[in-house]
């Protein structure tokens, strides 16, 4: 599948990559190049004050899906180090809840129920993704 996301240890791998590849369907499931609402771009709908945290590479390269996936993990490993250095789990519900609704809004318990929401999805997603991945021969 996505060599970037699949290129990491066993164990945690799984669960990341499943994560994501839920993220990127219920953001942008069609993969269209149109910019969001408030100018998102990509796989996983990144603004672009957020791809700038993680690369150089001009923010239109959003719509490359191995740059985005790129950015991608290092948006959810500095997410999953948030939530630890908080004391929280970093579970697939909270790093989608914190992918949604911020980190702050997400250790602070200050999501709105749609980010709740989006981050059961999420969590839906990722565990049915999973099961097809290990039915796979």
């Amino acid at each position: 599948m996505l060599f970037v996301l699949l290129a990491v240890p066993a164990g945690r791998a799984a669960g990341r990559w499943a994560t994501l590849e839920a993220i990127h369907h219920l953001e942008n499931p069609r993969n269209l190049a149109r910019p969001g609402a408030k100018g998102e771009l990509g796989a996983y709908q990144f603004r672009a004050s957020t791809w700038q945290m993680y690369t150089s590479v001009p923010f239109s390269r959003a719509l490359d899906r191995l740059e985005s996936d790129r950015v991608a993990v290092q948006h959810y490993e500095w997410l999953r180090r948030g939530l630890e250095r908080a004391g929280q789990t970093a579970t697939p519900y909270l790093i989608a809840l914190a992918w949604n609704s911020g980190l702050d809004a997400a250790v602070n318990g200050r999501s709105p129920a749609v980010a709740h929401d989006y981050a059961q999805r999420a969590v839906n997603l990722a565990e049915e993704l999973e099961r097809a991945a290990r039915r796979r021969p």
